[in-house]
């Protein structure tokens, strides 16, 4: 459905209640899901957009026709 340009981290951990998997309690427990990647052969750079890559290429690009928007 989606490929590896359209997923992300999330943080929004609030109201989950007890249904988080074993080793993912918060985001301090972010390394445990880079490492399980990485040992899955996901690539340095496949992590670094799920990271943080993904949602920044899209909020430049949010920004960008946000701004041609307000010129008119």
């Amino acid at each position: 459905i989606a490929g590896i340009n359209s997923v992300g981290f999330g943080s929004d951990f609030d109201g989950v209640g007890d249904s988080l998997p074993t080793g993912l309690k918060d985001v301090s427990q972010y390394p445990n899901v880079i490492y399980a990647l990485l040992k899955k052969g996901y690539s340095e750079e496949d992590i670094a957009k799920i990271c943080s890559g993904n949602v920044m290429r899209v909020w430049k690009e949010v920004e960008s026709i946000a701004g041609r928007e307000m010129k008119g």
